[in-house]
This record gives structure tokens, C-alpha cells and sequence, in this order.
């Protein structure tokens, strides 16, 4: 599945992999959400949380990993220009 965009040319790619509750939650194992270049992890967790109101409680409490490495800084780029990156939506879990 991937969400529309609306008003931009230059995007950003985020192929986003949903686990445990954060799948269920939102319906999908994974999409691509479209974003304007240069944005960060709170605009993703917005067009996520657009496209899919019920998993925005999850998503609150949830890591997002962006190319294997925690994402900790909201307003720092996902990736700088244009192109693809691979974030996982990973809530926390119980067990070993």
C-alpha cells in the first residue's frame, strides 16, 4: 500500500515495516509513505497516524528504526534529499 502525497515533486520514500500491535493496528505488515524531502520522523508518524487513526496509540510508544538505527530526534530528517529509507515500527514488547 502506498499513501498519496499531495502538492510536492522532490519525496522521500519511506518503506515502513510494522511489528507485533503497530501491524495489527494499522491493518498493513508494511507500505511506502511518501514525504517531502528533508522530513523527519514526527512528519512520518503523522501521515501514518492520517492514514491509520488506530494506531496512533501504539505509535506513541513505539521505536522507530530508520536503516537499523533508533530514530531518537522527531525533527532531524529521516534521510537527507530525496529517495528511499527503510524505517520499522517496532512497539514494545515483552519476552527475552
Amino acid at each position: 500500500m502506498t499513501l498519496p502525497l499531495a502538492g510536492t515533486t522532490t519525496t522521500v520514500t519511506a518503506h515502513v515495516r510494522y511489528f507485533a500491535a503497530a501491524a495489527e493496528a494499522a491493518g498493513v505488515p508494511a507500505e511506502d509513505v511518501p514525504l517531502p524531502a528533508g522530513a523527519g520522523a514526527a512528519q512520518l508518524r503523522a501521515a501514518i497516524v492520517a492514514a491509520h487513526p488506530a494506531v496512533a496509540r501504539v505509535l506513541e510508544i513505539s521505536s522507530l528504526l530508520v536503516e537499523g538505527v533508533v530514530h531518537e530526534d522527531p525533527p532531524a530528517p529521516l534521510r537527507e534529499g530525496a529517495g528511499e529509507v527503510s524505517v520499522d515500527v517496532l512497539p514494545p514488547f515483552a519476552g527475552g
